[in-house]
């Protein structure tokens, strides 16, 4: 598979550019993927980079825990949760500084295979099985990225990583609305 020149997630073309193009900033758009629209977590590190003036994990993981917390909370907010945020970026800026010396593609491009790949990304602050197979699909299918063995552990259900245009986008979440209310509506039953 080719690798796309831009990720569908935000409508900006610019910061779509910025998901496909720079590693880090397709992982803090996914850590930023929480209690907010994908339009908006996926802006987020677009927006941080046009704030910071770069977005640089080794720079990011060094600022002043309560510095970083000021430019998420500026208006208009980084994050429904600013803080919260700041200081999750903060973290997965430095483990990825750390393991991998500011390098976020390092992360699949020497991963031996899907397994490795996904004990990586598990690896990182704040990424449980739901981001780490989102964060798995769009390398697989929008990005190009093919190790051994990465057939077995894509997921099989709708992710970000069936999303290919702005039309997809609306499909997907019109689908994972319909999911959470008939999820909703079954605790719902059981409660009676």
């Amino acid at each position: 598979m080719t690798s796309a020149d831009r990720l569908h997630l935000t409508g900006n073309d610019a910061a779509d550019r910025l998901l496909a193009e720079e590693p880090l900033a397709l992982l803090i758009g996914f850590a930023l993927d929480q209690q907010v629209t994908v339009q908006k977590a996926f802006s987020g590190p677009f927006d941080l980079k046009s704030r910071l003036g770069h977005l640089d994990a080794a720079k990011i993981a060094a600022l002043d825990p309560a510095e970083l917390d000021r430019i998420f909370r500026d208006r208009p907010a980084l994050h429904r949760f600013p803080g919260a945020m700041a200081a999750k970026v903060g973290a997965l800026c430095r483990v990825i500084t750390e393991r991998y010396d500011g390098d976020a593609g390092r992360i699949w491009r020497e991963a031996r295979d899907g397994e490795d790949l996904q004990a990586r990304l598990t690896a990182l602050p704040g990424f449980g099985a739901m981001k780490v197979a989102g964060v798995t699909a769009v390398l697989a299918k929008r990005l190009g990225v093919t190790l051994p063995g990465m057939d077995a552990v894509l997921p099989r259900h709708p992710t970000l990583g069936d999303v290919d245009s702005p039309e997809a986008l609306a499909t997907y979440q019109a689908g994972k609305r319909a999911h959470k209310a008939e999820l909703r509506a079954q605790a719902a039953e059981r409660s009676f």
